[in-house]
């Protein structure tokens, strides 16, 4: 049978964990072959995944068809969403009120769901899965903002502002340096419980901006202040998200360009 920790193990290795739980499995996986063993599988299989020749950034002419195809499909099912609406004979074969319902709520959802080919948007959600998978979540590692604030300022386009909220559970661990929307964005790196919330700054540029955005988990709130634009992304709850951004709009953004 297999070890009745070996679903925490998993959960251990993923990040899911409270502190204490932590510890206590810790413990376990010194005494127990089986799960110290699928925690080794776990970490051969991440350290395989990490490997950059999996990873290949898609080209331009790639990124542009990909999304004129997703563009055409989002026009097409608002061509079949209008027929379907005006087909009488499609609603009176229903086989009840209910069905029509039901089918009525689908199709709404499928027309009228955001499209997901936001350029933008495929930016900071790529950007932020990156530096989980790929070992590149920190380049300077601090919660001290008067190191992470001048470091920004030789590698970034932009030096937002830097702030530590632990007491609210918003610890600054670092930042980075990543790519969105053409510029050198900057990346402050924060943990809050067990997640990471990576909130990218880049020099504003007239865009429409998104407000939220989820997808497969993970949230992205945009908003704008002064002459930058900022993304926080995190599998965390939306709510706990929108704090950290409470936090950072009330500092406000002095001396954001270099």
């Amino acid at each position: 049978m297999a070890c009745p920790e070996a679903l925490r193990v998993q959960a251990y290795f993923d990040g899911e964990l409270d502190a204490s739980s932590s510890v206590e499995i810790e413990r376990h996986v010194e005494a127990c072959c089986e799960c110290a063993a699928q925690l080794r599988s776990l970490e051969a299989v991440r350290g395989a995944m990490r490997q950059p020749t999996l990873y290949h950034r898609a080209s331009p002419s790639l990124e542009s068809r990909v999304t004129d195809a997703l563009n055409r499909e989002a026009g097409s099912l608002w061509s079949v969403g209008s027929l379907i609406l005006r087909g009488k004979q499609f609603w009176s074969g229903a086989a009840s009120g209910a069905v029509a319902t039901a089918l009525a709520a689908a199709l709404a959802f499928i027309v009228f769901f955001p499209s997901a080919s936001n350029p933008l948007v495929n930016d900071v959600m790529s950007a932020h899965l990156r530096s989980l998978m790929e070992s590149h979540l920190i380049d300077v590692v601090s919660s001290d903002q008067h190191t992470v604030k001048p470091w920004f300022a030789g590698h970034a386009d932009v030096s937002p502002p830097t702030a530590d909220f632990p007491n609210e559970d918003y610890r600054l661990v670092g930042g980075r340096v990543d790519y969105v929307d053409g510029h050198r964005a900057a990346v402050l790196v924060y943990r809050h419980g067990a997640h990471t919330i990576n909130v990218f700054s880049w020099p504003q540029s007239g865009e429409s901006l998104p407000n939220i955005v989820t997808r497969n988990g993970y949230h992205a709130v945009f908003w704008q202040s002064g002459d930058l634009v900022f993304c926080a992304v995190s599998d965390t709850a939306l709510d706990e998200l929108l704090g950290l951004v409470r936090l950072i709009k009330e500092i406000g953004t002095p001396d954001s360009r270099e």
